[in-house]
């Protein structure tokens, strides 16, 4: 009889909360299974800069557990919102975005791996947060588009390139002509004016 994982000062899951799930008719029964449909409200700080799902919005979950012999074997899909902003245009972005997630929960702690590396069944319950967060978040881009061929804003004046077109353009003027620019424009005489002003002033 395989034995409910139980850590000395490790405080269990709380079955009531979202993302937790009792396990207890599975344990001891290789080969049975169970499927599970619920949405739940996501958790908070599930994001990379610039993107992420929104605190309590609706995730649904869909996910089949199987009883093996070392312990509960969760598979299935989570859907959520993602919402954040283009990091090229800055426009707002929505998709809906589907991580699949694949883990075992052991019902012994295994001493050959790390505990980081590993997740037990605790008190007949499993908490599916960790895996779902870790899924999700290492498939975040760190620098999302709003769209693949996104050409952003202009580095000049900021306007959106897509809008602006394909002749938006901004005259670029050699700094080696911009005294003679100056001179044209009549700003070398008003200078040179001002100047001769002060002098005889000063003498």
């Amino acid at each position: 009889m395989s034995e409910i994982s139980i850590q000395s000062g490790v405080t269990p899951p709380d079955k009531t909360k979202p993302w937790v799930l009792s396990i207890t008719d599975l344990i001891d029964a290789p080969g049975a299974s169970e499927q599970v449909e619920v949405s739940w409200p996501a958790p908070a700080e599930l994001s990379v800069p610039l993107l992420g799902i929104e605190r309590d919005s609706a995730m649904q979950v869909d996910i089949r557990l199987d009883s093996v012999h070392e312990g509960i074997l969760v598979s299935g899909t989570v859907e959520g919102t993602l919402t954040g902003q283009c990091s090229r245009c800055l426009d707002p972005i929505t998709e809906t975005v589907t991580i699949d997630i694949q883990e075992l929960f052991q019902f012994e702690h295994d001493p050959m791996l790390e505990s980081d590396e590993q997740h037990l069944v605790e008190h007949g319950l499993i908490n599916i947060e960790p895996i779902m967060r870790d899924a999700l978040v290492t498939s975040l881009p760190f620098q999302p588009r709003c769209s693949p061929d996104c050409e952003g804003l202009c580095d000049q004046c900021g306007v959106r390139l897509e809008d602006a077109g394909p002749d938006h353009h901004h005259e670029q003027l050699d700094p080696r002509w911009a005294a003679l620019a100056d001179f044209a424009s009549g700003n070398v005489n008003e200078e040179t004016s001002s100047e001769n002003s002060e002098q005889q002033e000063k003498r």
